[in-house]
C-alpha cells in the first residue's frame, strides 16, 4: 500500500513539475500584455497630460478672436496679420529664414499688448484648416499667457530646462481648441537667461521648428528694452512681431527694439489700441500690421 501511495505522489510531483515548465515557456496573459505594450509603437507623450479647458465664451466676451465662427472685426484684423506671417513661414521667403515658422511676439516695453496679441494670433492660426499652432509663454519673468486665457498655473518650460521634468511633452498641453497646444512659462528661476540661452533650449526650439511641417510656434517673450531674455530668444525665431501702442510707444523705443532683434529675421509691427472712428462700436480698437519700421511709423 505504501509503495502505491508513494508512486501516486511521485506521479503528481512529476505532473506539477511538467506544468511549471510549460508555464515558464508560455507567458501568462498578463505577461503577454506587458510584452505587447513594450513592443507596440509609442502613442506619444502629448496625450498623457491633462488638457487645458479654455472658456471660449469668456475669451470672446473679453474681446479675443472668436473660434466659434462669428464674424467679428478683430477676427478680420488678425486674418490680415496672420496671412503675412504664414506667407513668410511657408512661402518663397521661408527658404531665406532660419526657423521661419517660429514667431516671437514682443514689445519695446511692458503693457503694450504683446500677450493679448500673441494669444489672438494663436487663436486665429488655430482656425486654419491645414495648420497647427503651439503657443509658448517664454516671458518667464512675468508670465501672462495662462492668466489671459483664464487658465490655472502649471509646470512649464522652466521646469523642463531645469530638469525637473524629463520630456518637453510633459509640459506641452493640448487644449479643447483642436489645433492649439500650450507650453506655459512655469516657475520663475534666477538663472532664466542662462537657461533660455542653453543648448537644451536651442535643441528644443529646433525640434519645434522641424518636427511638424504644418506647425506655427508663437513665442510670447519679455519686452525688448532692458530685458536680456528677449535678445536671447530672438536668436531662435525666424520672425518677430513687435507690438507698439499708438500714442504711447516712442519712436526711439521702436528703433531700440529693432536693434535688439536678429537682423536676419522678418520683422513686422502690430500697432494696437488705434481708435477707429469708422467702427460701429465706440471705443473700438484696431490692430494693424506693417512689415518694416517706415510703415510702422506711418501707422
Amino acid at each position: 500500500m505504501s509503495n502505491t501511495i508513494e508512486k501516486a505522489l511521485q506521479r503528481r510531483r512529476e505532473a506539477a513539475a511538467a506544468e511549471n515548465a510549460k508555464n515558464e515557456k508560455q507567458p501568462t496573459p498578463g505577461a503577454a500584455t506587458t510584452k505587447r505594450r513594450r513592443t507596440a509603437p509609442a502613442r506619444g507623450p502629448e496625450t498623457q497630460v491633462t488638457p487645458f479647458d479654455i472658456n471660449i465664451e469668456r475669451l470672446e466676451a473679453n474681446g479675443h478672436v472668436s473660434v466659434t465662427g462669428q464674424r467679428r472685426g478683430i477676427n478680420e484684423e488678425y486674418r490680415e496679420i496672420k496671412r503675412k506671417l504664414l506667407a513668410n513661414a511657408f512661402g518663397p521667403l521661408a527658404s531665406t529664414l532660419k526657423n521661419s515658422n517660429i514667431i516671437m511676439v514682443t514689445s519695446g516695453r511692458a503693457s503694450e499688448g504683446k500677450t493679448f496679441t500673441a494669444t489672438n494670433l494663436a487663436l486665429s492660426i488655430a482656425a486654419e484648416q491645414d495648420k497647427t499652432v503651439l503657443l509658448v509663454d517664454a516671458d518667464v519673468l512675468k508670465p501672462n499667457v495662462l492668466n489671459t486665457l483664464g487658465l490655472e498655473r502649471r509646470r512649464g518650460i522652466m521646469e523642463y530646462l531645469t530638469g525637473e521634468v524629463d520630456d518637453i511633452a510633459e509640459v506641452l498641453y493640448p487644449t479643447n481648441i483642436d489645433k492649439l497646444k500650450i507650453i506655459p512659462a512655469g516657475r520663475t528661476h534666477h538663472l532664466s537667461t542662462e537657461l533660455l540661452a542653453s543648448q537644451k533650449m536651442h535643441e528644443t526650439v529646433d525640434e519645434f521648428a522641424n518636427r511638424y511641417p504644418d506647425r506655427i510656434v508663437i513665442i510670447d517673450t519679455p519686452p525688448l528694452i532692458g530685458i536680456t531674455e528677449s535678445a536671447v530668444l530672438a536668436n531662435f525665431a525666424g520672425q518677430a512681431v513687435v507690438v507698439v501702442e499708438e500714442g504711447r510707444s516712442k519712436l526711439s523705443d521702436i528703433r531700440l527694439s529693432t536693434e535688439r532683434l536678429n537682423p536676419n529675421m522678418a520683422i513686422g509691427f502690430v500697432v494696437n489700441k488705434v481708435v477707429n472712428k469708422d467702427a460701429n462700436d465706440p471705443g473700438y480698437y484696431g490692430y494693424y500690421y506693417a512689415e518694416d519700421e517706415e510703415k510702422a511709423n506711418e501707422a
